[in-house]
């Protein structure tokens, strides 16, 4: 069960030259996190093993910049994102994450792991906007709907700029 927590205005830095790394099953239930990631999340290792990964998801991200994470990853291929989380204590954390499938020796996809680096403030920057944009459209529409909606948006504006999201996700 996810935990309530009141989200703090109060951001948590995460070192230069860290990495915070986790691996999930298929489900998405955390599976490993290094010590990093749980300094940061503010979470102990036996509350974090097998619970969804979703525990740290700030409120301010929209769901659909996680619908197209899970699109890309269930699919096989590797994604990278920003995402704003949310520690245990309600401070919150910036990372830039590439999530790459996990696959046994015949292939098939057996969990993701995820490796998160701090984000360029120019980053920033620019994705905020974004999401927020993002969360506004959500809030307008349907729970079953919201996702659709904010992805067409972020589709429309990457289409403007004649880039796929992977093109822009690394170029900013």
């Amino acid at each position: 069960m996810k935990p309530n927590i009141q989200p703090l205005d109060i951001e948590r830095t995460l070192p230069e030259n860290s990495y915070i790394v986790s691996k999930t099953d298929t489900k998405g239930r955390i599976t490993y996190a290094n010590r990093i990631f749980m300094d940061m999340a503010k979470y102990t290792e036996k509350e974090l093993l097998g619970i969804q990964h979703n525990i740290i998801r700030h409120p301010d991200m929209p769901r659909g910049a996680f619908k197209l994470v899970w699109d890309t990853i269930s699919k096989g291929e590797e994604v990278f994102a920003y995402v704003k989380n949310l520690a245990k204590d309600g401070h919150y954390y910036w990372v830039f994450a590439n999530i790459t499938p996990d696959r046994d020796a015949s292939g098939n996809i057996t969990g993701y792991l995820s490796v998160r680096r701090k984000p360029s403030h120019e980053a920033l920057a620019v994705i905020e906007p974004i999401y927020q944009k993002m969360l506004e459209i959500e809030k307008q529409h349907h729970a079953k709907d919201q996702m659709d909606y904010s992805i067409a948006f972020l589709v429309d504006a990457l289409n403007s700029k004649g880039v796929s999201y992977e093109e822009f996700i690394l170029a900013i």
